[in-house]
């Protein structure tokens, strides 16, 4: 079962990520280029986080999985928050984090997607 180590450092495998807590000490927020895409948080039981999600992917996700939820003090439509319960595979979960990872360097700049993609060799 993926839990909160395992996905911090799969996100920070990430091309261009960077790491920080921005609203208190126990939510990891994990960026591109200064944009969110995940945010962890890393006290709660279980563990949570939230997922930057095409709307209608992020429909689909909740309806075919109880863990995922309308994301909490996100935009309802844009972000889901995913319980990391077991109930959903890993290969699954990191597929949600590439996705979301993957949305965000989309709707940057050219400049910065060119950054990106240096980082990525």
């Amino acid at each position: 079962m993926i839990d909160s180590a395992a996905l911090r450092a799969y996100c920070l495998k990430k091309p261009g990520t960077t790491e920080d807590t921005p609203f208190d000490e126990v939510t990891l927020v994990f960026r591109v280029m200064n944009k969110m895409y995940a945010l962890l948080d890393t006290e709660g039981v279980p563990t949570t986080v939230n997922l930057k999600c095409d709307p209608e992917r992020a429909i689909e996700l909740r309806e075919r999985y109880d863990a995922v939820q309308p994301g909490y003090h996100q935009n309802k439509k844009h972000w889901n928050t995913v319980t990391l319960d077991a109930s959903i595979s890993d290969g699954e979960i990191r597929g949600m984090i590439d996705h979301s990872y993957e949305l965000v360097v989309a709707g940057l700049s050219r400049a910065e997607r060119e950054r990106v993609s240096k980082v990525r060799g």
